[in-house]
């Protein structure tokens, strides 16, 4: 349960009814959600940082501060196997990813920035009662990154660039306990946070010609925690055998290596595509040691897959005052079949993006986005706990945010 926790604080990012493939949120900068979540190989703005640090030291500006979040409606729905028709759904809070970044040259080849963002996190929420609640009934997880950057131009063309990843997570998990009498049913709630660290680098060529071509690589980061708190609400009679207690597991979030090509076709349009690796067979199980009570112990298969996600987007200068973006992605899920946990439903997703960008005046930029999610239905099992049916998930992402530069 304790893994779960963890497992939830890598959730993310994004979520887990947003997240890519499996617990992983991409939501960092509204211009590049706006064109399908593209930004390997970009140099707009500060939000390189994230992307791909190489592009601060080509950012077009001395400065670059923005901000922004999204705001995350969605649902999944349960069908159980026929003959049954019984069906469930999540009744998710609002999920609010945010951003932040600053990025300045330091010299004429040398950029430093700062990035602190949440690419990781879930709130997920099944109904009360419904029929896979020993499994999960709420997960509530928040993960914040912050990323001190460096950025270097080799040439006028080329750069190079890398960061130092913080990581914090937070995380609440409930789920009910197949143990009851005639007034209860017992439940488990698990409450922690951990930190640890990683890194960002890449390289970005950037032709003048109007061609960008981008590798970044964010590395895997371990969140082990040792001491969360397991407490236990069980009928009288066996509070002795489930006592309260510290709990500790560990939650790979997985390394990213992207690749990203954008072309300014004419001053006004430009359109890019990024593949993004995401290395999830990291994600071999999920285990949990209770300090005071072993018997409890677990390990739960997972076997994640490694996963490729295809990314297409433009934008389109209308004037000096107005940008209009969109896109689309689609990506798979990471989840082995049989080992599929309504913990976080993760469904092959197809998603479509538009937005667009208001300057009213020249160094200010008023950004918009929004982002729509399919999760493709498909019968799904947890096979240690003979648990299965059809899922399907519908996410809506609506987001804002702001730029200056000088």
């Amino acid at each position: 349960m304790r893994k779960t926790f963890i497992f939830a604080l890598l959730c993310l990012m994004a979520g887990s009814v947003l997240w890519a493939g499996g617990y992983q949120v991409s939501l960092h900068g509204q211009k590049q959600i706006g064109m399908g979540l593209i930004g390997t190989s970009l140099n707009l703005d500060a939000s390189a940082a994230f992307y791909n640090p190489a592009g601060l030291a080509l950012m077009p500006d001395q400065i670059s501060i923005m901000a922004g979040a999204s705001g995350i409606f969605g649902s999944t729905a349960f069908q159980a196997p026929s003959p049954s028709v019984y069906q469930a759904h999540t009744d998710n809070p609002l999920g609010t990813p945010f951003y932040f970044y600053a990025a300045g040259m330091i010299t004429d080849k040398l950029a430093a920035g700062l990035a602190v963002n949440t690419p990781y996190g879930n709130s997920l929420k099944w109904e009360d009662g419904w029929i896979g609640r020993f499994l999960i009934e709420e997960i509530s997880l928040m993960a914040i990154t912050v990323q001190p950057t460096l950025s270097y131009k080799i040439t006028d063309n080329i750069s190079v660039g890398a960061g130092f990843v913080y990581t914090y997570g937070a995380v609440e998990l409930q789920r009910a306990l197949p143990v009851q009498n005639s007034d209860m049913e017992g439940r488990i709630n698990i409450d922690g946070s951990t930190s640890s660290y990683g890194f960002n680098a890449g390289i970005m060529y950037a032709a003048d010609n109007g061609l960008n071509v981008g590798i970044s690589y964010r590395s895997r980061i371990d969140m082990e925690v040792d001491d969360a708190d397991a407490t236990f609400t069980v009928p009288a009679s066996l509070a002795g055998t489930f006592p309260d207690s510290k709990v500790a597991t560990m939650l790979p979030l997985p390394a990213n290596l992207d690749f990203g090509l954008s072309y300014q076709f004419t001053p006004d349009l430009m359109i890019g595509m990024a593949l993004n690796y995401v290395f999830w067979d990291a994600y071999e199980s999920l285990a949990f040691d209770f300090a005071d009570n072993p018997s409890l112990n677990n390990v739960s298969p997972r076997e994640f897959s490694n996963t490729l996600i295809y990314r297409l987007g433009g934008q389109y200068r209308v004037n000096e005052t107005l940008y209009v973006r969109a896109g689309g992605y689609f990506d798979p899920s990471p989840v082995n079949d049989i080992y599929f946990s309504p913990e976080t439903p993760s469904l092959d997703n197809l998603a479509f993006t538009g937005g667009l960008s208001f300057l009213p005046m020249p160094n200010l930029s008023l950004d918009f986005s929004l982002l729509y999610i399919m999760g493709m239905e498909d019968e799904k099992t947890f096979a240690p706990l003979n648990f299965g049916g059809t899922y399907k998930s519908n996410i809506l992402i609506p987001g804002i945010g702001i730029s200056y530069s000088l």
